[in-house]
């Protein structure tokens, strides 16, 4: 009793915004992650992403016309799509993926919407941003789950065949990545000629396609000051569904995300009324925004934005692997320098991760599944790894990286994925709070019902001591079952490591069978140190350099998982060991320092207790027992080549990349196409090194058709003028105005009047 009443006195006030949203949204695997024993073989029977016959056709027909239809470089200059882009993209009903067939719509699975965003990532990021937000937080998918009937039969048609564009209006100029907040934004209940409706006030920032949007789902704080809702709604998050016209709406200010140009604004509006039937759901569903929300919400941060991550990783897996092998220096291929064989194999293991990912995610969402932590993980995970890999990119493509143009295919991705990064929950924030928050009360096998019983009210207490005790001792039990766990599996995995060979994971199912060991010592450790985190009671939630430390373990441990799912799906495409083995070695990697770390510096009054019971449990024998390592030089160089040549992992990558059609200029498609003649090349050339002859004529043709492909490919563009001021007859460039002038005031303006003048001299 005296511990429960303690519990209680240090636990942080919890708002009901709170419980609503620790309560949303469903648990799974990340429950079983928590647990310490998670299955492989239940990710394996159960989740497995596939695309139907006419989600295939989808992506093989209109996404690759449209891509065909966007000049990426076009766009972000002129900030906007063409006419014909926009109609194409109404027309063929890409803001209606997830709308039902029933009201017009493609009733595409999840995964299909997240192919068909890799893909256009690949293209044009914008595309890939402004098709995402009616596919994922738009009013379309909660109309779907939510709106009465009178606003689907309205509302679902018109956003199904393009008439009305839709946005979402959460995030307001004070509110940031805390979204519970809706600072500035509110409602009163009122009653108005005999009409119940809200008096509403809101100020909106950051919402994508507003300035082109005909239907706004707005979020507001509701208050019933007068009980006018009486038994039918509740005050609290709710969400009104106005129409661009609606009087005292205001939309169309844009603001410009960096080089991007899809459409981002503001939504504002004071004193607005909005009666009853324009509340998503009806006067029922007022204060259950959360819910609505929330849910709803692991699609655009779990599929959404790691599709651009994934389209990313394809884009420079295809493009700058060919170009490395394309390029040449001191008449060497770049592919063969060591430092760009170490950045190509990051990326290619970061790009094999963050697919592997998708692809799970993909099938828990489809599988009815709403899972928040994995969303989380996935958000922030996905999208750092994805501006890694465009990072590395960047560095290999080097100048023509920098040169603006239409070959220019990574330089608006890496401008782009900043602002993913940001949106929908800041990465900082989502990776050093939200994640083990909401992680350890909802995945926790044992917590919530001890949360409960610390909220139960006095009048309830000894049911509520009874509840906790429970608890109490489950969750001391896990703990101790956890820790003897970590032990034996620690020193298991250890051995198990030290005994491995280098080439060991050539053996599909020994590579299988080693890192599912790994990753089950990684779980239980996790497990371990989630359940010291109690030792902290409320404190918890202000300690976030812990809390970071254990995102980043259990984001490597659910990506091992997905890494290992992928291969026993995709398995039979050769030398695919090869990169699941370097993508799983990282990752194990992350997870041990992750967990070494939070061990060094466990916070509190009891952190020495905690610190020393989580390093005796998860490092039993110290440094022996923390046994990961990076991959081998050896391994790198493997993956490395395998990106750079013709290979079957290449092929795996630009899966869902944009091909223009054979003799359309297009970069990707170019470097595409080029490489197996420019490795062919390599080999007759080096051939006739070897055995000191001329080559034939076949030979020499091929030869300087690979010369001629190079010198093609290695161009970057060039502009007569950069601007349309400069484009103006007469323009002439200030500084050369200024250059003019000091001339003018010259006497020799020329060396070659100074040299005349010598000779007169």
């Amino acid at each position: 009793a005296l511990s429960c009443r303690w519990a209680k006195s240090v636990l942080p006030p919890i708002s009901k915004t709170e419980q609503i949203a620790l309560g949303c949204g469903t648990i799974g695997f990340d429950r079983d992650i928590f647990s310490g024993s998670p299955s492989l073989q239940h990710l394996v029977d159960t989740y497995d992403p596939k695309l139907t016959e006419e989600e295939k056709s989808f992506l093989d027909n209109e996404v690759n016309h449209l891509c065909s239809i966007l000049n990426d470089h076009d766009v972000v200059i002129k900030k906007d799509f063409t006419k014909e882009a926009w109609d194409y993209m109404r027309d063929n009903k890409f803001f209606a993926m997830k709308i039902p067939k029933e009201y017009g719509g493609l009733g595409f699975s999840t995964h299909a919407v997240s192919c068909v965003l890799a893909k256009l990532a690949t293209q044009c990021f914008d595309a890939n941003a402004t098709v995402a937000v009616p596919n994922s937080l738009g009013p379309g998918e909660l109309l779907a789950r939510y709106g009465t009937d009178d606003q689907k039969q309205y509302f679902l048609p018109r956003l199904a065949d393009g008439t009305l564009i839709p946005c979402f209006g959460l995030t307001g100029p004070h509110s940031g990545s805390d979204a519970t907040s809706l600072i500035g934004s509110y409602g009163t209940v009122e009653e108005r000629d005999g009409e119940l409706g809200i008096r509403a006030t809101f100020k909106k920032r950051y919402i994508t396609l507003a300035p082109v949007a005909g239907v706004v789902g707005i979020g507001l704080n509701l208050a019933d000051p007068q009980n006018l809702l009486g038994d039918c709604g509740e005050e609290g998050f709710t969400v009104a569904l106005l129409e661009r016209s609606h009087p005292g709406l205001r939309m169309g200010p844009r603001h410009m995300p960096l080089s991007a140009a899809f459409m981002n604004g503001t939504v504002e509006g004071e004193d607005v009324w909005i009666p009853m039937s324009s509340i998503l759901g009806g006067q029922e569903k007022c204060g259950f925004g959360w819910h609505m929300f929330v849910e709803c919400l692991a699609e655009g941060r779990g599929v959404s934005l790691p599709a651009g991550s994934i389209g990313a990783a394809r884009g420079v897996a295809s493009g700058v692997g060919a170009y490395s092998r394309i390029r040449k220096q001191f008449r060497v291929p770049i592919a063969e320098f060591g430092g760009i064989q170490e950045a190509l194999a990051l990326s290619g293991s970061d790009g094999l991760i963050t697919i592997a990912g998708g692809d799970l995610m993909n099938a828990i969402v489809d599988n009815h599944e709403a899972p928040m932590v994995i969303s989380s993980i996935m958000k922030q995970n996905c999208t750092e790894r994805g501006r890694r890999i465009v990072e590395r990119g960047m560095d290999i493509a080097a100048g023509s990286a920098i040169c603006r143009g239409d070959r220019n295919y990574l330089g608006n991705a890496y401008m782009s994925l900043p602002i993913a990064i940001t949106v929908e929950g800041a990465n900082i924030m989502t990776r050093s709070f939200q994640i083990i928050g909401q992680g350890l009360t909802r995945c926790h096998p044992d917590f919530q019902q001890l949360l409960s019983s610390l909220m139960m009210p006095k009048s309830e207490e000894k049911e509520a001591i009874k509840t906790f005790t429970t608890q109490f001792h489950k969750i001391v039990g896990h703990c101790v079952r956890n820790f003897f766990q970590s032990v034996s599996r620690g020193i298991g995995a250890t051995v198990s490591t030290k005994i491995r060979s280098k080439t060991a994971y050539r053996d599909g199912s020994k590579l299988v069978d080693y890192h599912e060991k790994q990753l089950l010592r990684l779980s239980a450790n996790f497990a371990l140190t989630a359940d010291l985190c109690f030792t902290l009671g409320g404190r918890l939630k202000f300690e976030e350099l812990l809390m970071g430390r254990l995102a980043d373990a259990l984001g490597a441990i659910y990506l091992g998982y997905a890494t290992l799912h992928h291969y026993s799906r995709r398995r039979g495409i050769e030398n695919l060991e090869a990169v699941t083995e370097h993508a799983l070695l990282r990752l194990e990697v992350e997870a041990q320092n992750a967990l070494k770390e939070a061990s060094d510096n466990f916070p509190g009054p009891l952190g020495f207790l905690a610190s020393s019971a989580m390093k005796v449990g998860c490092f039993p024998l110290g440094n022996m027992t923390r046994p990961y390592k990076q991959p081998n030089d050896a391994l790198t160089k493997e993956v490395s080549k395998l990106m750079t040549t013709p290979s079957e992992i290449r092929n795996l990558f630009q899966e869902h990349i944009y091909m223009a059609p054979e003799g359309t200029t297009h970069h990707v498609s170019d470097l595409v196409r080029a490489l197996p003649i420019c490795v062919e090349a390599d080999k007759v050339a080096s051939s006739l090194r070897k055995e000191k002859r001329q080559p034939t004529q076949e030979e020499a043709d091929l030869i300087a058709k690979a010369d001629a492909l190079r010198d093609t490919l290695i161009q970057v563009d060039v502009f007569e003028h950069a601007t349309a001021e400069e484009a103006q007859d007469g323009y002439v460039r200030p500084a050369l105005i200024g250059t003019q002038e000091r001339l003018d005031g010259l006497e020799r303006k020329t060396f070659d009047d100074n040299i005349q003048q010598q000779e007169r001299a």
